[in-house]
């Protein structure tokens, strides 16, 4: 980002270059210092700053110039800067016409030459001008920009995918921003989203791998093999990337949205080790990824897999853009997603205020309005208490009387003494109302029957967890629920299945192909906790170890 820009003028040359000198000796760390010669290239250093976009701070310019006064300049320069601070540098005899400036061009301030030494005649008059300007100063955003509708499915995801990916950006919302609309008009047939990217660039709503290549992410493997390959970017997939790369295996790391996973979303982690003031899924998991780069993973999103082959001894990931990765031993850490809630009109309405999972690009746009949020765990708990910060209220409807099994006690004391969070006990939603957007639900008890109509733009869902397995159906075993068998749950009456392949038990975390393991909640029985999700991710590490010793 460019620094905002102090302008000092003055036809002496001698008296231009102290000026200039004292100004970067104080300014320049934190301001862009540039001199004119006199008026007219001052004016013309101006009008160059304005069409590149940047901002001006603070122009210092002497009275007695041939080609036009400083007060005349000043004045002019208004125009085009009309927020910069304004400094007339005058000789004893100039006092006058300063005087009047003040009022003619509202002329903040007047300095007399000669104005050693600057500690005290100079830089704290400009230290306080300066001070006062950053005040209302609001800095050009050269990043991403994304312009679009609040009630779009795909703005919504495209946002979505940036936020969880780490890539800042601008929101402009066509609705509401007199910039979107501008810069809307420029493609006045596109498709939106538009992505403008920071080169100019305009994309009309692409999809998440072809911006992911735009914004350097990496979608592509640079090695022929792999001692470890991991499916998954949650906590238990960046533990096991951080401690098998750490430990020399060569890991590459597979995310289908954006690593961190579901935990990635939540908005405050206050139970977690380390962190006795709370942390962020997105600050953990940009902590992770940081870790896990340094020791050289090779983390590909968005990339997603659709297949394991077992060749031989090796082990074979397809990816759905049909290439294929190759290595020794494949870890399966895809975690979970939200379950769907059936009822009426929702489907339609997903992407239009209704959501799965809090989604923390979404928060600040409900700012004093009505959310519900469906689900009792931790999860839904995380999410009201970041969405009270800005919602006028926030209702939690669940079907159980009240918060307990599912919910940690320091969560259910907050959200009870939280004057804006109500739990609604006994009911479930039962329908969605709207066209273009959310406008209402329809509640029942669960109990009685009664329904009730109530009016919000946001519904935010949390209830139960399916796991993404369907890419290994017919290559490991799973559950009734879908969720993969690993070690002891293999054993059948105590002993290894007739279709296991070895001499040996399956170790623990391994699954019914040997040389595949399981990590997080993903796994059958595992304990659906971010701190239990790293703990089996870590202890993967040394199975891999183990196995790889038999395998060489």
């Amino acid at each position: 980002m460019a620094k905002p820009t102090i302008l000092a003028v003055d036809d002496d040359p001698q008296v231009l270059n102290a000026v200039y000198s004292d100004l970067r000796r104080r300014f320049a760390d934190r301001y862009r210092i540039v001199r004119a010669d006199g008026g007219t290239s001052a004016l013309e250093a101006l009008r160059e700053i304005q069409s590149r976009g940047d901002s001006v701070a603070l122009i210092l310019s002497d009275q007695r110039m041939p080609d036009m006064s400083g007060v005349e300049l000043l004045e002019q320069a208004k125009e085009l800067f009309p927020d910069a601070r304004r400094v007339l540098l005058t000789a004893y005899a100039d006092t006058e016409a300063a005087i009047k400036a003040i009022n003619a061009v509202r002329l903040d301030y007047y300095l007399l030459k000669p104005w050693d030494p600057p500690e005290v005649k100079l830089y704290p008059t400009l230290d306080d001008l300066l001070e006062e300007w950053q005040v209302g100063y609001r800095p050009k955003f050269d990043g991403i920009q994304v312009i679009g509708h609040r009630w779009s499915p795909d703005s919504h995801a495209l946002k979505d995918f940036l936020g969880r990916n780490q890539i800042p950006f601008q929101w402009l919302d066509l609705s509401a921003d007199d910039e979107a609309s501008r810069l809307a008009t420029q493609s006045p047939n596109a498709r939106l989203p538009i992505v403008v990217l920071p080169d100019g660039t305009r994309l009309e709503n692409p999809d998440h791998p072809s911006l992911a290549q735009r914004v350097g992410l990496r979608t592509q493997a640079t090695l022929d093999f792999y001692d470890l390959i991991i499916i998954g970017g949650g906590p238990a997939g960046l533990a096991a990337a951080v401690y098998g790369s750490s430990e020399g295996l060569k890991t590459v790391m597979i995310e289908r949205t954006a690593p961190g996973g579901q935990a990635g979303s939540s908005s405050l982690i206050e139970n977690y080790l380390g962190f006795p003031g709370g942390v962020s899924g997105a600050e953990l998991s940009r902590r992770a990824v940081t870790q896990a780069s340094k020791f050289g993973v090779e983390i590909l999103a968005p990339q997603e897999v659709c297949g394991i082959e077992v060749n031989g001894p090796f082990r074979v990931v397809r990816l759905v853009d049909g290439t294929k990765i190759a290595g020794h031993v494949v870890l399966i850490a895809t975690g979970v997603r939200w379950r769907q809630l059936d009822a009426p009109g929702l489907v339609p309405l997903q992407g239009k205020g209704v959501y799965y999972g809090a989604t923390m690009q979404e928060a600040s746009l409900f700012k004093d309005e009505t959310v519900y949020i469906v689900g009792g765990a931790n999860s839904a708990g995380q999410a009201a208490m970041h969405f009270s910060a800005f919602a006028k209220e926030v209702k939690m409807v669940i079907r159980a009387k009240e918060l307990g099994a599912g919910m940690s006690d320091y969560l259910m004391e907050r959200i009870e003494k939280a004057p804006n969070i109500e739990v609604v006990s006994f009911t479930k939603v039962v329908e969605a109302h709207g066209e273009e957007q959310l406008e209402a639900l329809t509640l029942e008890h669960v109990e009685t029957g009664e329904q009730r109509r109530v009016e919000t733009t946001g519904l935010f869902i949390f209830i139960g967890a399916e796991p993404f397995t369907d890419f290994v159906s017919g290559t490991v075993k799973r559950d009734e629920k879908g969720f993969i068998l690993s070690g002891v749950d293999l054993l059948e009456g105590g002993k290894v299945a007739k279709d296991w392949p070895l001499d040996r038990d399956p170790m623990a975390l391994e699954t019914s192909v040997p040389g595949v393991f399981v990590a997080g909640d993903v796994r059958h029985g595992s304990m659906k906790r971010v701190a239990s999700g790293v703990g089996e991710g870590s202890t993967s590490i040394s199975l891999v170890h183990q196995y790889l010793r038999n395998v060489r």
